[in-house]
């Protein structure tokens, strides 16, 4: 009975308690709804697949799209070396933990040692040498308050943490990717609309030169076509620049080369994008990686305290070995040669001069800001989802609105340049028609970019891109 009240007590004491404070998840500082919710109900439906369980593959239906996102994943060097930051900190992680065992260690050693006469105790001088072998541990700290365990709570949340790091760099990469050739896409779009609208002002111009050369037409007009030409042509050297620098930047994230046979589509409507529903705010906060990330680190922040409490309390270490020591070598394992070593110390806190107070009070602080970025997080999460939702039905009505344009701008264009070849008009009108229908058309392609961008946006910011689903899909609307 008195063994086993002892055992109990012995496990009781090694076991320690924890003074981590209990952890409560501060309430979400956002709505319950999308201010958009209320007005584009049809923007928040409910049922479909959630962005975060919607495959980047499913997502982006263009083959050449998926290809690039591939190489990305496999290549990018910021997502190398976040998946990097998560091995580092697995394998602190990994040292941290180890601290809570004892570090059992096997040692052997000899000496030789050669006394002169003066200093030994015999008539001359002397040689003696000792031999030992031992195994034991070293220092090892009783963990009775919980300081050990604190600081291995800490570590694992700090893993966590970065794991949800990786994740997050992976799904930036991911939008990145596709706004990347969404944006070269429109750039070859805009350059192929610079060229046609060149080739239109070079024979306008060529029509001028005719007519002037007969005496139909005057040099003022001559010279109004020949601006518009030069105007053509830096657009063309503008567009054609930018579509260079879009496929440095893409070849950037992918992380080498692009593919030879890439061929970006000039005709933004092609791109089919999937459309996923928001869902609820709450959504976000079991989904979306930064938000998790900032809550492991809050909980870091919390474990730390445990550790900061623990300190005012003392510890205790246990130094202890046991082997075998002998003058000879032969005799090392003989019996009666046999050695041991307990070392136990206590180390109690008495006057610190207010370091640890310190020391807690920073902590405290410390989890405080934690506290206040995991709410900035939640709040900004909020807003791009919000902000998403807005722009998907803002930009159907946009676009729609500037087709319309584009096609009453292409009938005052076609009205305009039959009226000055009847010589009706001046060719200020014409000139005036054609500049007009440049600017819509650009302004047209400017838009359908931004609704893709604006598409990719919202479901990174509902957080998707992280899975690679290879399971078929209930088909869903197209966002077009």
């Amino acid at each position: 009975m008195k063994k086993s009240l002892l055992s109990l007590a012995l496990i009781s004491a090694l076991t320690g308690c924890s003074l981590i404070p209990d952890y409560q998840r501060p309430a979400a500082p956002v709505d319950a709804a999308y201010p958009a919710g209320d007005v584009y109900p049809e923007s928040n439906t409910a049922g479909g697949t959630p962005a975060a369980e919607l495959g980047w593959r499913e997502f982006f239906q263009d083959a050449d799209l998926q290809l690039l996102i591939s190489s990305a994943l496999q290549n990018n060097r910021d997502l190398r070396v976040a998946a990097l930051n998560v091995d580092a900190y697995r394998a602190q992680y990994r040292i941290q933990r180890a601290e809570l065992y004892p570090q059992v260690s096997v040692g052997g050693g000899a000496t030789r040692q050669r006394l002169p006469a003066d200093l030994s105790r015999s008539d001359g001088a002397s040689i003696s040498s000792q031999y030992s072998a031992t195994v034991g541990i070293s220092a090892w700290e009783l963990d009775l308050f919980g300081r050990l365990r604190s600081l291995n709570e800490q570590a694992l949340e700090q893993y966590f943490a970065t794991a949800e790091a990786q994740r997050s760099t992976q799904i930036s990469l991911v939008a990145s990717v596709a706004n990347a050739w969404f944006t070269l896409q429109a750039d070859q779009a805009l350059l192929k609309l610079a060229n046609d609208t060149l080739g239109t002002y070079q024979r306008t111009y060529e029509l001028s030169q005719r007519t002037f050369d007969v005496g139909a037409s005057s040099a003022l007009d001559l010279r109004q076509a020949r601006t518009s030409v030069d105007s053509a042509r830096v657009s063309v050297a503008q567009y054609r620049r930018q579509v260079a620098q879009d496929r440095n930047a893409l070849a950037l994230l992918l992380g080498g080369p692009l593919p030879q046979n890439l061929q970006p589509d000039d005709d933004l409507y092609a791109v089919q994008l999937a459309e996923v529903p928001a869902g609820l705010p709450s959504e976000l906060l079991q989904r979306r990686p930064d938000i998790l990330a900032a809550e492991h680190n809050l909980k870091a922040a919390n474990a730390v305290i445990g550790a900061a409490r623990a300190a005012f309390f003392p510890s205790i270490t246990l130094t202890a070995n046991a082997g075998t020591a002998s003058s000879q070598l032969s005799g090392l394992f003989d019996g009666g040669s046999g050695t041991w070593l307990f070392e136990p110390q206590i180390n109690l806190p008495i006057f610190t001069a207010g370091s640890l107070s310190a020391s807690l009070d920073a902590i405290e602080i410390a989890k405080n800001i934690e506290v206040a970025d995991y709410e900035k997080t939640i709040q900004t999460a909020f807003q791009e989802v919000s902000d998403g939702l807005v722009a998907r039905q803002t930009y159907r009505e946009q676009l729609e609105a500037q087709r319309q344009l584009v096609a009453s701008t292409e009938d005052y264009y076609k009205l305009a340049d039959r009226r000055y070849r009847g010589g009706v008009d001046s060719y200020l009108i014409l000139l005036d028609a054609q500049r007009q229908l440049f600017s819509v058309q650009q302004s047209m392609i400017g838009d359908r970019l931004a609704q893709l961008t604006s598409e990719v946006n919202l479901y990174k910011a509902l957080g998707g891109g992280w899975q690679e689903r290879t399971a078929p899909l209930v088909p869903v609307a197209s966002a077009n």
